[in-house]
């Protein structure tokens, strides 16, 4: 019988060089650009960016992964006080259905969805046991949501980034990134993920 793999849990000794570039290998498969290890203090919560899922998003309250079924800024902020390490996943996209629930996009989303939970799985088999997704895209596995009665990928359910009060442009200057913010359905635009690590 072959002698079962021991995982060496890692306790903050950040993330080397060589396993970010392994995991934007296997990123880029699913559309990913470019992975950035950060101090999760630059992450920015804001109460305002639930307003606008409140008030500018029809998946509130009929999704898993949306408000209000997603943990409130108070309760992200004591969460994000666990972890010291992110990593910010950098995704490029166009998309002239943005605007239009089809095939095409769906297929988009999920494989976005997929990509990110894959690259917690690895995380965790080398040793980073608190690895936990925000995706960059809304959930699309199911092609209707079952909510509120129980998901149908409960393995794989993950808050967007923005389901957790998460100010993307506010995070963003923090880091001293920028981003291209798409004005017509034709541009290409980048959407983004984070992974909480230790």
């Amino acid at each position: 019988m072959p002698e079962k793999k021991v995982v060496p849990f890692r306790n903050n000794e950040g993330i080397s060089h060589s396993l970010t570039q392994r995991l934007l290998e296997k990123g880029k498969s699913y559309g990913l650009t470019a992975i950035f290890p950060f101090n999760i203090d630059k992450i920015e919560v804001a109460e305002w960016v639930r307003l606008k899922c409140h008030y500018g998003c029809s998946r509130f309250d009929s999704n898993w992964t949306c408000p209000p079924a997603t943990p409130g800024p108070d309760k992200v902020r004591a969460i994000l006080d666990e972890y010291e390490l992110a990593l910010l996943l950098v995704g490029t996209k166009n998309c002239s259905d943005f605007y239009l629930n089809n095939g095409r996009k769906r297929f988009g989303q999920v494989r976005c969805w997929k990509g990110t939970i894959s690259l917690e799985r690895m995380l965790f088999l080398e040793g980073y046991y608190k690895a936990f997704s925000l995706v960059g895209e809304c959930c699309a596995l199911c092609k209707e949501c079952a909510y509120p009665e129980d998901c149908r990928f409960p393995q794989e359910k993950r808050p967007s980034v923005e389901s957790f009060s998460i100010d993307v442009i506010g995070t963003l200057k923090n880091l001293a990134k920028t981003s291209k913010i798409a004005t017509q359905t034709g541009d290409t635009y980048n959407y983004f993920g984070i992974i909480l690590l230790e």
